[in-house]
């Protein structure tokens, strides 16, 4: 079963499409059954020449002015013939609309004054045409509901400033170094030597990229070799151009860069005193215990009204555990993106157990512990977690050598939209917590960071 319209059905199909799958049919919907990339007449068309068994025609002017609408009247015009079913469109009369060829002699089913009158009169005429309908085993696809809710949401044409999770580079070294080994030497002893460096470090053939000086090479790499600098070359140009005398093409040496970066960055992460959780693509970090008390309130907001969010709390019987990932790049520009991560424990006596390390079981809880999150409650969160981070500074500082460091500013880069989506603020009584302090800005005298 098929049906064809435009968007100015969609209400009307949501309506009707769930009601027909609920007495055995079933639908195809082009609000619903189209991917992205799908080339969208030829799945249609396809559609309609080898899986329909009726189609169902949203008929108002607007639908049937439509080029595409025509098109497809045509197909179905023929597989009326082919199927000997002169049934084959059954226009559904959504307001009166003027006749179109095709479908100009076709007695329609009215839906224009009670939606609820038409379903029973398509419902009739649907089981006396015998179109192929399974009422035991009627399946209800989750999906237009789904679809309903993302379309209700209201936009309007307010501009509307919004935080991004990116963190701009807005100071770095000024040259990368690579040190090549003035003899034979062991790559396994290298690579320990590299790993347990102070700073960041990237092992290529016989050698290595810092950003270290040679000092700081010397004192720590004099056991395992004599290094000295082969070439020295200035960062950005390194990173845009690679090295053609090496063979470096410019991936490649972004990819050495972005490496020793989440090298800095987890270091940090670790000197602060936040958990490292291995994900499945990178490392994460947690506030704790020690950092943060389960259900206490960090503040932020440099500028304005303070506000603050939690980033440790007990919900669903198990203490939940807010961390960041962080992945460099330098397209269209330098920042590291951050990722939010929500780390599960077992109470124990009101606080975090060991980790459960059990993948489903986490991906179980994040998706009913986390649902109830607005933007704003995970805004808030990965405010609270910079802040912590960078302290009484504007910057996360990552040192990569001695008298070298990344800089960071500490306020993720904001951008606006043309467009504002209104949305609820206010979480449900059955959902983990309100955090109101996340929204509004809290009074002085009812702020409770500590």
């Amino acid at each position: 079963m098929t049906r064809k319209g435009t968007p100015n059905d969609d209400e009307f199909v949501l309506w009707l499409a769930p009601r027909l799958e609920a007495a055995g049919y079933k639908v195809f919907a082009d609000i619903l059954c189209l991917e992205p990339g799908d080339r969208w007449r030829r799945v249609l068309t396809s559609t309609l020449q080898e899986r329909a068994a009726k189609m169902l025609l949203c008929c108002n002017d607007v639908t049937l002015k439509k080029d595409g609408v025509g098109e497809e009247i045509g197909i179905a015009s023929d597989l009326v013939r082919e199927l000997s079913d002169p049934n084959f469109i059954i226009p559904l009369r959504l307001e009166p609309f003027k006749k179109v060829f095709g479908i100009g002699e076709l007695q329609w089913v009215d839906f224009s004054d009670r939606w609820a009158d038409g379903l029973n009169r398509l419902l009739e005429a649907l089981q006396k045409q015998n179109a192929p309908c399974d009422p035991e085993n009627a399946v209800i696809s989750p999906h237009w509901e789904q679809y309903r809710k993302r379309a209700s949401i209201e936009v309007t044409n307010d501009p509307e400033t919004l935080t991004s999770n990116w963190l701009r580079l807005i100071e770095g070294p000024t040259f990368i170094r690579y040190y090549k080994a003035s003899g034979v030497i062991s790559r396994d002893a290298l690579r320990a030597a590299v790993k347990k460096f102070s700073y960041p470090a990237e092992v290529y053939n016989q050698g290595f990229f810092t950003f270290a000086n040679p000092l700081d090479v010397q004192e720590h790499f004099g056991g395992t070799g004599k290094f000295a600098i082969a070439f020295e070359t200035g960062l950005m140009e390194f990173v845009q151009e690679g090295l053609e005398e090496y063979d470096i093409r410019r991936r490649e040496a972004s990819n050495i860069v972005m490496s020793m970066l989440r090298v800095a960055w987890n270091r940090k992460c670790k000197s602060l005193g936040l958990a490292e959780y291995q994900w499945s693509k990178a490392s994460g970090f947690h506030a704790t215990k020690d950092l943060a008390p389960v259900g206490k309130r960090f503040g932020w907001g440099r500028q304005g009204d303070k506000r603050s969010s939690m980033l440790r709390n007990i919900a669903k019987g198990h203490v939940w555990q807010y961390g960041i990932s962080a992945q460099p790049s330098f397209w269209p520009y330098p920042h590291m993106k951050l990722k939010a991560r929500v780390l599960f424990a077992e109470e124990v006596n009101g606080e975090a157990g060991a980790a459960i390390d059990d993948k489903k079981k986490q991906h179980r809880l994040r998706r009913r512990v986390c649902k109830g999150w607005r933007n704003k409650q995970w805004h808030g969160r990965q405010m609270a977690m910079l802040e912590l981070m960078a302290g009484d500074s504007a910057y996360i500082v990552l040192e990569v050598g001695s008298d070298a460091s990344f800089m960071l500013d500490a306020t993720p880069i904001p951008f606006t939209m043309p467009v504002t989506t209104v949305l609820p603020d206010v979480l449900g009584d059955e959902d983990e917590e309100t955090d109101e302090s996340t929204i509004y800005a809290s009074r002085p005298e009812m702020e409770d960071v500590e």
